[in-house]
């Protein structure tokens, strides 16, 4: 497993309120583009349609298209606290889990696992890009 912790200027629930919602999943997880949610929405086996770029090389050579869609299930929802998804494509376990970190603060560890193979590419990156873009987007909230 690959995680990347960082302390965010929010309290947990609302850092939560934002990464739960579908569509925002997009604005901090560098791998995806747009994401369609299914019916379910955030529910444990709900099967939602992401549109990818290519996440350095792993993802261009697995499409060999400059972006695609593909599919990620969502494995775990402890709501305020967890999100866990598969990404059918990279054949990976993402997620970010969230922790009170003092009064106004939370910590936020965003991770991925898989294949030990799969670790030693781009994949290495996307939990510490994760965290910097929710970092700076909770901030740039709190600031509002």
């Amino acid at each position: 497993m690959i995680s990347s912790t960082r302390e965010l200027l929010a309290e947990r629930p609302d850092v939560w309120r934002f990464v739960a919602e579908p569509y925002h999943l997009p604005d901090w997880w560098p791998a995806y583009q747009a994401v369609h949610p299914d019916r379910r929405g955030l529910a444990p086996g709900a099967r939602w349609r992401v549109a990818g770029r290519p996440w350095k090389a792993s993802l261009a050579l697995l499409t060999r298209r400059p972006d695609a869609e593909f599919t990620i299930e969502i494995r775990t929802v402890v709501e305020g606290w967890e999100l866990r998804w598969f990404d059918l494509a990279l054949q990976l376990e993402a997620g970010v889990a969230l922790d009170n970190a003092g009064t106004g603060r939370t910590r936020a560890t965003v991770y991925v696992d898989g294949a030990p193979w799969r670790m030693l590419g781009a994949a290495r990156s996307l939990p510490r890009e994760a965290a910097k873009r929710l970092y700076d987007l909770v901030q740039t909230a709190a600031t509002l």
